[in-house]
């Protein structure tokens, strides 16, 4: 893998992390996920304009990955209001790659060598390994919620989905800011669309009282995601899905600094693992 791609998918992870504490720290109620999407929205009307627009053969992929993305929304919002962050987004990011993996031969024409075969599996099982042989370390009952597991097996398979649709999609685009910003864009109409024929006042309300998380959470989640998008066109799909998962380390360290989560000695060896299969993905692509 390139340095430049490397860089700018451990950047994404660190921004996704950071939008997605905020979200929790928020009380991870559907409200703030929709005002993330509006903040992104706001940010792409005003950038698309000087930004090369996407070729039209992306288009089919970007219709196709803003449904993805609504469902991604919602079941974020609903696995973190039924449980603890260090619980969830492990079962939400440990899952994906390996799906992309799996499936990137045959969809993306992309076979994976030995080495990036086991950097991404150390990567999954690092992450899988902070829900499967953690449970239970958090707040009470929160780790084992049936309903906050659920959730985030649903998004597991919805960002796989999303993955590999969107890395066609950026590829036939020619321009990944392009593709990014629409693909926000896109996204908005129907989830800002529903929160106000749901409750019109109390959404644009809550949109006053919380503006900064809009804005900042909007800006984040477009530079995240764009960067791994952008490092998409360069190296192999499964391989950047698989680094970009190392989000889980910076997702660690804000669960415990700012929501106050514990982080005990499994979740410390498994983001070891975690780092050695970064390492291996990096020597290997």
């Amino acid at each position: 893998m390139p340095t430049e791609a490397l860089l700018a998918v451990l950047a994404g992870a660190l921004l996704h992390a950071g939008w997605n504490t905020a979200l929790k720290a928020g009380g991870g109620s559907a409200s703030n996920a929709v005002l993330v999407v509006a903040g992104s929205a706001f940010i792409a009307l005003l950038m698309l304009p000087v930004v090369p627009a996407p070729s039209l053969a992306s288009a089919p992929y970007l219709c196709v990955t803003a449904v993805l993305h609504v469902a991604y929304f919602r079941l974020l919002a609903a696995a973190y209001r039924s449980g603890a962050m260090s619980h969830a987004y492990p079962l939400m990011r440990g899952t994906p790659p390996l799906l992309v993996a799996m499936c990137s031969g045959v969809l993306l024409g992309e076979g994976l060598s030995t080495g990036a075969w086991m950097g991404t599996l150390l990567v999954c099982g690092g992450i899988l390994g902070l829900t499967l042989l953690g449970r239970g370390s958090g707040p009470s009952g929160a780790s084992s919620s049936w309903r906050g597991t659920a959730c985030a097996l649903a998004n597991a398979l919805v960002i796989a989905a999303y993955t590999v649709v969107d890395g066609i999609g950026v590829r036939l685009s020619g321009s990944a800011a392009g593709y990014t910003l629409w693909c926000f864009l896109l996204l908005s109409v129907p989830m800002v669309g529903g929160a106000l024929l749901r409750d019109a006042r109390g959404f644009l309300s809550h949109a006053r009282r919380r503006w900064m998380v809009a804005l900042a959470g909007g800006a984040a989640s477009i530079a995240s995601y764009g960067l791994a998008l952008w490092a998409m066109t360069l190296a192999p799909v499964a391989v950047v899905a698989a680094l970009r998962e190392t989000s889980i380390l910076f997702a660690m360290a804000l669960a415990a600094l700012v929501l106050k989560e514990r982080v005990g000695p499994v979740r410390l060896a498994s983001g070891v693992v975690i780092v050695l299969g970064a390492a291996s993905l990096r020597l290997a692509a």
